[in-house]
């Protein structure tokens, strides 16, 4: 057994690994190292905790590790990349039940857990921080799991809207809250039971009114709900490596649902009520009929793509879908063998999860280097020759900028509209996620190439090379 001191020390070293796995993955360069500093923190995080002295039951846990070990392996190398976002907000899913779990068990044995006194009767504060991480985790369960449902489209990703919804919500917030309350009083398991009952239509009523395109949001925003379940979890165990893990977790989750916010104009006090963004598609009116528009095929992008001096890529789902980062990598090789400067363009809600674009363009070893930000790469347009657009829509569409009766108004979008030329590789003319019809389909200096993304690409190769 390790003593107190070399608990708290190594505890120490395994926070700092952590805090440095986050700094890594602010860069694609880093990430890998940053991932490694992350699974070494939490490997000394769980060799430590096992052996305290309250861990007695090691056929358990090492069964429970055994069994998700498994089915987790299993399923990272099965999930495509087109299902990381629901299968990250499945993830956080379980985080929440794990928190509601963890209370339940607390409060059914608060000796055992070390959080009552010599009578047996529960610390106040050890009530308010069950109270805490019990809500916050039943919220973020069922939360998670509407957000799963709609990313994976077993659930419509539609806003479900009806009258008196925010009322309701706060009609149940105040009871939610009035429960818990009383559960600090006087801890017993009828206000207890209500509060998660309530927490946990919570979560579906949070979510069910917020639309497909807002999920990269979401996405965040349960994932700092996930950290601060398990750092109010981690205070009923006193396990301070929990509770730093779950703080930094929540923190840089909040910190990001910001940024997220900020890049798609939305207010993140909305976002912690729910339901922002909900009248988007019932405003956009989908498509507008007899719009003229250009068509070509691979021969007529080859053109403008071999003969221009610089050329933007920017990546969007139908990418990911079309599993065609490889071959547009490939695509990409024969434009710079030709003299030609390429660049990527990323924006921050590209994809249906944060950082989804850059994973996949990482995968498929296309350099660091010519992959830029929104913000960096925006004022090179106006000076670019071609953008070729891969399934990409919301975040390019010129009417966040020239619509003000446009539901995106405001948002901020690459501004690919100011290149000398646009192509743009898409299946149809259908909507995006938001519902919007794209004005940037219907320029004059736009040509549309309908076809799967992967099968545009090796056209491209055949033709280029």
């Amino acid at each position: 057994m390790l003593s107190a001191n070399m608990v708290a020390l190594a505890y120490l070293v395994a926070s700092v690994l952590i805090i440095l796995a986050l700094k890594g993955l602010s860069s694609p360069e880093s990430s890998r190292r940053g991932n490694t500093f992350g699974m070494l923190g939490l490997l000394i995080a769980v060799v430590v905790t096992l052996q305290l002295s309250s861990v007695q039951n090691y056929a358990w846990i090492f069964a429970s590790i055994a069994v998700g070990g498994l089915i987790g392996g299993v399923a990272a190398r099965k999930v495509p990349m087109t299902h990381m976002p629901q299968t990250v907000a499945f993830m956080h899913s379980l985080v929440g039940l794990a928190a509601v779990l963890i209370a339940v068990s607390a409060f059914a044995n608060p000796v055992g857990y070390g959080i009552a006194d010599a009578f047996g009767k529960m610390h106040v504060s050890s009530r308010i921080e069950l109270f805490l991480g019990a809500f916050i985790g039943a919220i973020t369960f069922t939360a998670s799991l509407i957000a799963f449902g709609k990313l994976h489209g077993s659930l419509s990703g539609r806003p479900v809207i009806f009258a008196g919804q925010h009322l309701l919500n706060l009609v149940l917030g105040v009871i939610m809250i009035g429960s818990g309350i009383m559960f600090c009083i006087e801890p017993t398991w009828t206000p207890f039971l209500i509060m998660l009952g309530i927490a946990m239509l919570l979560g579906v009523l949070l979510i069910i009114p917020i639309g497909g395109a807002d999920m990269p949001v979401i996405v965040s925003m349960l994932n700092s709900y996930s950290g601060w379940a398990a750092a109010g979890i981690g205070f009923t165990l006193g396990n301070n490596m929990l509770i730093v893990a779950g703080a930094l977790v929540g923190s840089s989750g909040a910190i990001l649902s910001y940024i997220m916010c900020k890049a798609m104009n939305r207010s993140l006090f909305n976002v912690l009520l729910g339901g922002f963004g909900g009248d988007a598609p019932a405003a956009a009116g989908g498509i507008k009929e007899d719009r003229p528009f250009k068509s070509g095929a691979a021969e007529d992008a080859a053109f403008l793509l071999k003969n221009a001096r610089s050329v933007v890529i920017v990546p969007g789902y139908g990418l990911a879908v079309a599993r065609a980062q490889h071959a547009l990598k490939e695509v990409v090789d024969i434009l710079m063998k030709q003299g030609v400067q390429v660049k990527f363009a990323i924006h921050p809600v590209a994809g249906r999860m944060p950082g989804h674009m850059n994973v996949l363009l990482a995968e498929a070893d296309v350099p660091y280097d010519i992959v830029h930000e929104m913000d960096e790469i925006n004022p090179e347009f106006a000076d670019t020759d071609v953008v070729l657009v891969i399934g990409a829509n919301d975040v390019t569409n010129p009417s966040a900028k020239t619509d003000p009766t446009s539901p995106i108004y405001g948002m901020p979008i690459l501004d690919v509209s100011k290149a000398a030329h646009v192509l743009i590789i898409k299946r149809s003319l259908s909507v995006g996620y938001a519902g919007l019809d794209n004005d940037l389909f219907y320029m004059d200096k736009t040509m549309m190439i309908f076809s799967d993304a992967k099968k545009a690409c090796e056209s491209l190769i055949q033709v280029l090379d």
